[in-house]
């Protein structure tokens, strides 16, 4: 059996258990790693001072919005080519996977470029006080210029883990992760670079990544073909990939967005409470990003087994997946209630108000992570699924739709605690409509198993 093959089987036939694991346990490892890198990156820029903290913080969410373009592109053909593989369209799917890649390169240069020029205005639009401004300015021109080489890479980690290549894209992952540990230290400190050094570091990780990839592509490992000689624009197949791939980009803005906007709230209360805001969001991205990671091993076979109508084997993959990214939700939030003082302790030489408040909402927001894996689970199988509709209303929900509003209105009331508590809050509502969306979702897929199988009786007759 050749490689391609044992793919296929392993989106379609091997037992949920083990495909999960094959599938979602690299993706799993290397998007902790990611996530551990972050924080150890943040750690090193901590030991700069409050206002380089300050600064990647502000930029944070700027580097988000742009990696967003990679996920428009790649997980809106990820989740298209799972289903054309359940169905054996191979030629198509070699047409979606070309189009979707450099369709990427190019809408994120072209964003890139406008986010250089316009930098200082957009920095201070999303939280970058005075004392921020230099150093965000000096982060965020060579962040923002080599993101060029992260868009691929987001594009290719969704393309490779439809296809099953988990592997691939932990290994990219890994290397990048490892290569920007080692190298920040050295470009902080020993370069004496400061908080340009973190930037470049990161730069050099995402190359490297990149070559991880290419190298995968140019041995020709990958089931699809990458030629520009591909592309195909048909309304048929951009609107596939665009019904999926803009609900996943409104996600990544809002979630960009609910950053900016915790960030500019919490500038009102000082340097403290904006430096906070960041090892907060690093450390549940940690968490989150353990999930994703996961659910990226569900996402191929959930697609695959849709579009190749094995429903049985979807509803175990669907309940399997809620259960183990629950408990890993449990353990996360157990940690988070219990250690936050320390967690936070990390991130500053000293700034005691930093700690308070950064413990404070990550305490508030561990309590309420344990929802996280429920409906993030129903937020990919809608996209997945095809049905952008209620893809795009889950996945605005926890950061856009709840959590919006609250940002907004809660801290004219409850002052700092209202920024602290806005997500959390949100987390909860985000739920509780999960389970309605749910409830609808599986009477739907119920009808189609007894249509498909009275169809298939009727013909075999």
């Amino acid at each position: 059996m050749n490689q391609n093959n044992k793919k296929l089987e392993l989106l379609g036939s091997i037992p949920i258990q083990k495909a999960l694991l094959t599938l979602g346990l690299p993706t799993m490892i290397g998007m902790l790693i990611n996530a551990l890198y972050n924080i150890v990156d943040t750690y090193f820029v901590g030991g700069l001072g409050t206002h380089q903290m300050g600064a990647v913080t502000v930029v944070f969410p700027l580097g988000q919005i742009i990696v967003g373009l990679g996920l428009l592109f790649g997980n809106g053909a990820a989740a298209y080519l799972s289903r054309l593989l359940g169905c054996g369209d191979k030629d198509t799917a070699n047409k979606v996977t070309s189009t979707a890649l450099y369709s990427s390169l190019f809408v994120g240069a072209i964003m890139i470029i406008f986010s250089v020029i316009f930098l200082k205005p957009i920095l201070k639009q999303i939280g970058a006080i005075d004392n921020v401004m230099p150093y965000a300015m000096t982060y965020a021109r060579i962040y923002i210029t080599f993101s060029i080489f992260n868009i691929f890479n987001v594009t290719m980690n969704n393309i490779v883990s439809s296809e099953g290549s988990a592997k691939t894209a932990m290994s990219a992952l890994l290397a990048g992760a490892l290569l920007n540990v080692i190298l920040d230290p050295i470009f902080i400190y020993t370069f004496d670079y400061g908080i340009a050094g973190a930037a470049i570091a990161t730069a050099i990780s995402q190359i490297v990544s990149t070559f991880v990839y290419l190298r995968y592509i140019l041995l020709k490992k990958s089931i699809f073909n990458y030629s520009i000689k591909e592309c195909q624009f048909s309304k048929q197949i951009m609107s596939e990939i665009l019904k999926i791939g803009i609900p996943t980009l409104i996600f990544q803005l809002l979630t960009s967005l609910s950053i900016g906007m915790m960030n500019d709230a919490a500038k009102n209360y000082g340097n403290s409470a904006l430096a906070a805001m960041g090892p907060l969001t690093k450390i549940m991205s940690m968490g989150s990003l353990v999930v994703f990671g996961f659910l990226k091993g569900f996402q191929p076979i959930a697609g695959f087994s849709y579009g190749a109508k094995k429903f049985d084997r979807l509803f175990k993959a669907i309940k399997i997946s809620i259960l183990w990214s629950t408990i890993f939700c449990g353990i996360f939030a157990l940690i988070s209630i219990i250690f936050p003082t320390q967690m936070m302790s990390l991130f500053t030489k000293g700034d005691i108000e930093m700690v308070k408040i950064g413990s404070v909402a990550l305490r508030a927001q561990g309590i309420t992570f344990i929802f996280f894996g429920f409906y993030t689970v129903y937020s990919f199988l809608f996209l997945v699924m095809g049905k952008a509709k209620e893809g795009c209303i889950l996945g605005a929900c926890r950061q856009g739709i709840c959590f919006i509003p609250l940002i907004l209105i809660l801290p004219k009331y409850w002052g700092l605690y209202g920024i602290l508590y806005a997500q959390p809050i949100a987390d909860i509502l985000c739920a509780v409509i999960t389970v309605f969306m749910a409830i609808k979702l599986h009477k739907d897929l119920i009808t189609a198993k007894k249509q498909f199988l009275s169809k298939n009786t009727v013909s075999s007759i």
